[in-house]
């Protein structure tokens, strides 16, 4: 059981609840009813572990070569890969139909997309090509709020919902930069195409920079437009700087400890600017 919920990478799934809640409450103007909220976050979360499961099946090979995937499932020989195909189908269904039963077509049609997305565009085609793919990735990785904001809103995608996609969307290349500078020997040996080896480390920090620097403007703009409060604002602002300082340190150093301490800096900008989203609609939900 543990092996075929590690294909799912869990570790990821968090992130999906995380963003599709305050996503529901964005939308609906209050907290959601208890059985559109479970099942729509359940719903994505399956998807979301399809999605990972068929990519683990699809770079098993790959995952050998690299000293930080090598222990998963398939490379490990754990499991055969033809179950590891089966569960990333089955959660597909799975996932896809819960959100139809649930929430409508709109949101079980955007995490169908998304896989598929994921599976064809990202995994297949971009990611063993070039090393923009991360760009194209995020579109999946960020699809959460998309999903939960349909579901509340009757198949429509309000402003909040696309901020909150642009949030995690914004986020993901400079946090995936840090991995590849931080394990660019796995990168190499698997044969994936890295940014840094395409244009230098100088001009991938460079660009790490101007993803940051464009998230500010994103994150402020629940409170500019009456959202969130300015409690939200200041915390987000908070945790900005500290991931821009350290992408600038990053900048400086170019080695790998930096890349490591800034892919764990960007995780807890990512967590606490979500938590504080969570927190601030609580607190206005209470008054």
């Amino acid at each position: 059981m543990n092996a075929y919920l590690a294909l799912t990478k869990p570790r990821l799934l968090p992130l999906v609840l995380f963003s599709g809640l305050p996503a529901l409450i964005l939308a609906e103007g209050r907290w959601p009813s208890p059985r559109l909220a479970v099942w729509t976050l359940l719903g994505t979360a399956l998807a979301a572990g399809a999605a990972n499961a068929l990519n683990s099946f699809l770079e098993r090979e790959r995952d050998a070569r690299m000293t930080r995937t090598a222990t998963r499932p398939l490379p490990a020989g754990t499991l055969r890969p033809e179950r590891a195909l089966a569960l990333g189908l089955v959660l597909s269904v799975a996932g896809t139909g819960l959100l139809w039963v649930a929430a409508g077509a709109a949101p079980a049609g955007i995490a169908l997309a998304a896989i598929l997305f994921y599976v064809f565009v990202y995994t297949l085609w971009l990611k063993p090509r070039t090393p923009f793919a991360v760009i194209a990735g995020g579109i999946s990785g960020a699809i959460a709020p998309l999903i939960a904001d349909a579901a509340a809103g009757g198949g429509t995608i309000s402003l909040s919902g696309w901020l909150l996609f642009a949030i995690i969307f914004l986020w993901q290349p400079p946090h995936f930069y840090a991995i590849a500078m931080n394990h660019r020997s796995d990168y190499a040996r698997a044969g994936f195409p890295m940014l840094h080896d395409r244009i230098g480390d100088t001009a991938t920090c460079r660009r790490s920079l101007v993803w940051i620097a464009s998230l500010l403007p994103v994150t402020l703009a629940p409170v500019w437009l009456g959202m969130l409060s300015p409690g939200y604002g200041a915390v987000t602002l908070a945790l900005w700087v500290w991931f821009f300082a350290q992408a600038v340190a990053l900048l400086r150093r170019q080695d790998a400890p930096t890349a490591k301490r800034t892919f764990r800096v960007s995780l807890v900008y990512l967590v606490g600017t979500f938590g504080a989203m969570l927190v601030d609609l609580a607190v206005r939900s209470a008054l």
